[in-house]
């Protein structure tokens, strides 16, 4: 099959989104398949930008957003370019943005291409944190409670207490994330969160395990477990610098537990209307309850990723998860 690789763009997980895609090329080329890499704000990569980009890493934050700007002005118009053409399947290495919240997929429905992931609309609701939580609680999945700014602190202190999560409502990676302990860092946060999105959530923060389930064709993959090791929580830094964080897979979880927790992976996934494969992520607090944080429709997939660590605990290579993942696209809106 012929292969096009969008990843990079302009979002702030810019450079998470290279890291992915890269190595989804050379996966795919080692399956058959013939692959052309395209950076949606650059253009197609000449094979030595792709090994130069194979070699190096993710920095421990993410890009100033100055320089996403000048990327976003540069971008070409991928409808317009010819890059697409002829391409039996597009595969989405994207996060954030426009790659992950449908924009790009509405785009690719116009244009009858066939891509990997979710339709344009399953993608926008994903994104949308606030949609998302009020779709987990009509399939009976636990969410922790929130609200949306504006919010009196009043409101807050009652309705979702301390600490506190703040964050950008359409944003990933705990970018623009802070963790609050009393009232006085609510303005700080919020205005942290601001600079990535218009729109902030405040949510109550779950102490406990931090887990995540993978979902591929249909099936639960075998349930994962993140423990931070630079910080409380698994934020950028953690999830994208060596030694930042131990990811456990299988989780040491009862029988009861995984039966529990990828049923309700499952749950969130199918709220969601979601194709091929997505990642949903929980915490697990000392009383036993799962409560489903997000879920991603297109999570990083570098092999050390978390999705294909959990494939790779049902047995599926890194490979070989890249390979089924082509063959399931289609148009899913």
């Amino acid at each position: 099959m012929k292969v096009v690789v969008l990843l990079g763009g302009s979002s702030t997980e810019r450079d998470v989104s290279i890291a992915s895609g890269v190595q989804v090329a050379r996966a795919l080329r080692n399956s058959g398949h013939e692959v052309v890499v395209v950076d949606t704000a650059r253009g197609a990569l000449p094979a030595a930008e792709e090994e130069r980009l194979l070699a190096g890493g993710i920095g421990e934050t993410p890009p100033e957003t100055e320089a996403l700007a000048v990327l976003k002005g540069e971008a070409p118009a991928l409808s317009r370019t010819g890059l697409l053409r002829d391409t039996d399947v597009v595969f989405l290495a994207l996060h954030g943005g426009t790659g992950e919240d449908g924009t790009l997929q509405a785009m690719l429905d116009l244009a009858d291409l066939p891509y990997t992931g979710s339709g344009h609309a399953a993608s926008a609701m994903a994104m949308d944190k606030d949609v998302s939580k009020q779709l987990f609680r009509a399939a009976g999945v636990p969410t922790p409670d929130w609200l949306m700014v504006p919010a009196e602190k009043e409101e807050i202190t009652t309705a979702i207490g301390f600490p506190a999560v703040v964050k950008p409502n359409r944003q990933g990676s705990t970018i623009g994330l802070t963790i609050v302990d009393e009232t006085e860092g609510l303005s700080p946060a919020i205005d942290e969160a601001l600079r990535f999105d218009q729109e902030v959530m405040i949510e109550r923060f779950v102490p406990g395990r931090e887990l995540t389930v993978g979902i591929l064709n249909g099936q639960a993959l075998p349930p994962g477990e993140i423990i931070p090791r630079r910080s409380d929580i698994f934020d950028y830094e953690s999830k994208y610098q060596p030694g930042g964080a131990d990811e456990i897979f299988p989780a040491d979880l009862s029988p009861e537990q995984v039966h529990t927790i990828q049923d309700l992976a499952l749950k969130a996934h199918r709220a969601l209307k979601l194709g091929t494969y997505s990642r949903v992520d929980f915490r697990l607090n000392e009383t036993g309850t799962f409560w489903c944080l997000e879920v991603n429709t297109l999570p990083g997939m570098t092999a050390a990723s978390l999705l294909p660590k959990a494939a790779a605990a049902a047995g599926i290579s890194f490979d070989a998860l890249c390979d089924r993942i082509t063959r399931s696209a289609g148009n899913p809106s």
